[in-house]
């Protein structure tokens, strides 16, 4: 079939659906991730 015409929805369905992709598997792989570091106060003299 001719893309030619389709070309632009195509693409940003692809894009779409890459993009949901990755925040999907971010938020499976980092969403409950809590950083307990303590902060530290910087300090320049």
């Amino acid at each position: 079939p001719c893309v030619g015409i389709r070309a632009t929805p195509i693409a940003e369905a692809m894009l779409a659906l890459v993009l949901i992709d990755h925040a999907l598997r971010h938020r499976a792989q980092c969403g409950d991730v809590v950083c307990a570091t303590p902060r530290i106060p910087g300090k320049i003299e």
